[in-house]
């Protein structure tokens, strides 16, 4: 007898939301970038009333350019029902605090895409008002792309606090609007959310990193032409296409798109990379996030010139070198970066004082690669 699989949490589908639920609610998009710009026109495009907060800037231009009505933060919020916070999570705080809070009335709806301000109390909500998660996991351009197709995107969801007595159905009727019950809506809290999206980028990235580097130097220090390694590793973008396979056929399954020699000799050698002590460093990455010991690391003014400063380094590697030679080579595009720029002051520079011997330790760890 086969057993049936039990869901450990709440997966939420197409019929689960009703538009309906949302007749007569406004709704506000604060920031009007990525995730703002996709989940506006998706919010649109499914019949509801969404209006535009941002700052005079670029973005605000652009919603205009949509056919949007633009106002000020504080302007849309006072105009609306359901308010999305989609600004970057290190100035959420600021601005909730001075363009938004102020102006907020009992019962509205403050929609969170991401969870990381809640779990670690960097946001304090007034117990007057519904606060919901959901928090698409994928790029704002994926939004919008599987909207589109009709083919959806994996959403976390969760209700944090319900006054109303309604928000459940308001947040599965935003689900559908935006999309994302076509694939599904899964439940997990606020901190479940904040943690995993922390430990895929601070656990599982840096570990992908170093191995591909390992490799890739592995490969030019016996001689093999610098275009044919990158090529090879990730430009011809094989990579990324067995990673798609991954996730929509299986993780080991997805093998057979491969053949009998690159199946034998992956599986045959797997074993000797058995024993590295990756998940006890996972494991001391995964308590910090938890204990909020990196929320409160980041929100220090001197973590942002030490961001500037491990950002310096990471340009001087080899690899970066060798990439920009290649790709011309190549004659692949470059793509441009402005860098954030982060003031000085007396306060700051006692901080980075106290991290310099961090900024020397990410200085020799980076002149390796």
């Amino acid at each position: 007898m086969v057993r049936k699989y039990v869901a450990l949490t709440k997966i939420f589908h197409d019929s689960d939301g009703k538009l309906e639920n949302l007749k007569g609610k406004a709704i506000s998009i604060i920031g009007y970038g990525n995730q703002g710009r996709a989940q506006a026109l998706n919010l649109r495009d499914s019949g509801l009333s969404v209006i535009i907060g941002n700052k005079d800037d670029k973005y605000k231009k652009r919603a205009k350019k949509d056919g949007f009505q633009t106002h000020t933060i504080t302007d849309a919020v006072k105009k609306s029902d359901i308010i999305f916070l989609l600004i970057p999570d290190e100035v959420m705080p600021e601005v909730f605090r001075k363009e938004i809070e102020p102006f907020i009335r009992e019962k509205q709806f403050i929609v969170f895409a991401s969870g990381y301000n809640i779990a670690f109390d960097l946001i304090k909500i007034p117990a007057n008002l519904n606060v919901i998660l959901l928090a698409p996991r994928m790029i704002g351009v994926g939004v919008r792309e599987n909207y589109l197709t009709g083919e959806g995107f994996f959403s976390f969801i969760t209700v944090h606090h319900d006054v109303s007595g309604d928000s459940w159905e308001i947040l599965l009727a935003l689900c559908k609007g935006l999309g994302t019950l076509k694939k599904g809506a899964v439940e997990v809290t606020c901190k479940q959310e904040a943690v995993l999206d922390l430990f895929n980028e601070q656990a599982f990235g840096p570990a992908f990193g170093r191995v591909l580097l390992s490799s890739i130097y592995t490969l030019i220090e016996q001689g093999y032409p610098s275009e044919a390694v990158l090529i090879e590793m990730y430009l011809s973008e094989e990579m990324a296409y067995t990673y798609e396979k991954m996730a929509r056929i299986g993780l080991v399954r997805q093998t057979n798109f491969h053949s009998h020699t690159s199946q034998y000799g992956a599986m045959s050698r797997g074993v000797k990379f058995m024993n590295l002590p990756l998940k006890k460093i996972m494991k001391g990455i995964l308590k910090n996030i938890e204990s909020g010991g990196f929320a409160r690391e980041w929100t220090k003014k001197s973590s942002k010139l030490k961001f500037k400063a491990i950002k310096f380094f990471a340009m001087k590697t080899k690899i970066n070198s060798i990439e920009q030679k290649v790709r011309k080579s190549l004659e692949l595009p470059t793509i441009s970066f402005e860098d954030a720029y982060y003031q000085l002051n007396e306060e700051v520079l006692k901080e980075l004082e106290l991290v310099k011997d961090e900024i020397k330790e990410f200085e020799d760890f980076f002149s390796e690669y």
